[in-house]
Parts: structure tokens; sequence; C-alpha cells
């Protein structure tokens, strides 16, 4: 399937590993021209050598306005133009009973997931409203619509960040911006593998009997049994970015193995 989104332009963050990784690589086999951003950037230059067509990597702290500032000039300066941002970057933030959590807890988690968002959206809208033509997606989570009691600084920055994306959906659309957000859930990556290690150290068992359990125990409405895979998730990513996503405004796709188990959200 032809996406229409060949030699556009691509700033997406957190693109060191996981979804963003992956996204990447999806855009890059749609003929997408990259512009990848992370802290880690010696990690990110040896992902982004095994890629095809053009990439470049720009190192950008977004909690910073004036980094984010930077990584769009970056963009403009390479390719002319920006077309598309995928907004991958997040944390887990501290887990347990809300009421124990700190000020600070909260505060980081807002600053890295949420806010983020709001200065992405600042440095990079002005180029796509200028073309009447843009696609600003950002990675929520199931957490958004279906909270887990003791994951409450990760629950309310991701259910801010969809509310944040739908207000921008109708106030961009005459502007040609779409804007989406995509819903996974216990997706294979750095941070499950993490969540899985702890897991098994706490019950003494096996990383795979540490999935197998957290599945029938925390996600019993995920009946295929198993992790979903960032390609799953870079595949909706990519569609609703494309040509052919262009009556996709103010959604959210979830990509959750039906993790959700509402009809809607």
């Amino acid at each position: 399937m032809d996406l229409g989104i060949t030699n556009r332009v691509a700033i997406i963050t957190g693109a060191k590993g996981g979804l963003g990784l992956a996204a990447a690589h999806e855009l890059a086999n749609e003929g997408v021209r990259l512009v990848l951003s992370d802290m880690d950037i010696e990690q990110l230059e040896k992902d982004a050598a095994l890629m095809k067509g053009e990439v470049i990597c720009h190192k950008a702290d977004i909690t910073q306005q004036e980094e984010v500032d930077a990584l769009a000039r970056a963009a403009i300066e390479h390719f002319g133009t920006i077309d598309i941002v995928i907004h991958t970057a997040g944390i887990t933030g501290e887990k347990g009973h809300p009421l124990d959590m700190k000020d600070d807890d909260y505060e980081d988690t807002w600053q890295i997931n949420f806010m983020s968002a709001v200065r992405m959206a600042r440095a990079t809208f002005p180029t796509m409203r200028e073309k009447g033509w843009g696609r600003f997606v950002c990675i929520t989570s199931e957490n958004a619509v279906q909270p887990y009691w003791d994951e409450a600084v990760y629950n309310v920055s991701k259910a801010a960040l969809a509310t944040f994306v739908k207000n921008l959906a109708y106030g961009e659309a005459e502007n040609g911006i779409l804007c989406n957000t995509v819903s996974p859930a216990f997706i294979e990556s750095p941070m499950t593998n993490g969540m899985m290690e702890k897991r098994s150290k706490e019950n003494s068992c096996s990383f795979d009997e540490a999935v197998e359990s957290f599945l029938e125990e925390e996600r019993p409405g995920i009946k295929l049994k198993r992790r979903g895979q960032p390609e799953e998730v870079a595949a909706a990513i990519a569609l609703v970015v494309s040509e052919r996503g262009s009556f996709i405004n103010g959604a959210n796709l979830r990509v959750d193995g039906g993790a959700v188990m509402s009809v809607q959200n």
C-alpha cells in the first residue's frame, strides 16, 4: 500500500529504542526523510546508520523549550521543512499510592510526558501551518482511559496528553494539520522488559513466567496472551501520518491487544 508520504520530513522523538525506533524504520521504508531525536545521540547515530534514505540525528532535552526549538530548526535547516511530528518520548515515573507520591514525582513525569508535547507543537506547527499540511501524533497509553491505581503520575500525564491532542485536532484541522494519539499497551520494549525483570525477581520466577503471570493477573483483556511488538504500533503510526489517513483527526488509535476492556474511551 502506497501511503503517499515519500519525501515528507518527519521528526521522531524518543527514537533511540522501542516505539520510536520502530516508527523510524517504518517511515524510512516509506521514503520519509527523518530527523531523529533522543538524549543518547551516540546509540541513535548507530541505529540511524542502518536505516534507508536520508536521516539526521539531533540531541534534544524535551524539557527545555529552547532545545525543542533547536530541534525544529535543525529539521528546517537540513530538509527545508517539517511535515510530520511523532512524539514518542516519555517515562513511566514513580509508582505507589497516589497520595504517597511527592510533588516532584508528579512534576517530573508531567514535564517529560505532557509539557514536552506542548513544546513540540509550539516549535513545529508554524511550519506546518505555512504549508497547509501536517501530521502530529503523540504516544499515549491504555492508562489514559484505564488507569492503574499505583501508576497515578503516569496516568495523569497520559490522560492530559490525550486531551491536549484532542484540543489541537479541533483547532488545527483548518490549517491542514491532523492531530491524533496512538495508545499501545504492554509492548515489548525496554520499559516493559524492566517491569518484567523486576516482577521475575519479586516472584522468584523466570522472565517468561513473569510475562505470563502479568498477562493473566493484570491484563485479562489481552486474549492474545503475548506482548505486542513495536512494529505493530509503528504500522498504526504510519497510517495516521499518511495520506491514507487523511480523514483521521482527533482520534485515539488503540494498539493494545484488547487490554482496554471498555467499548468507548
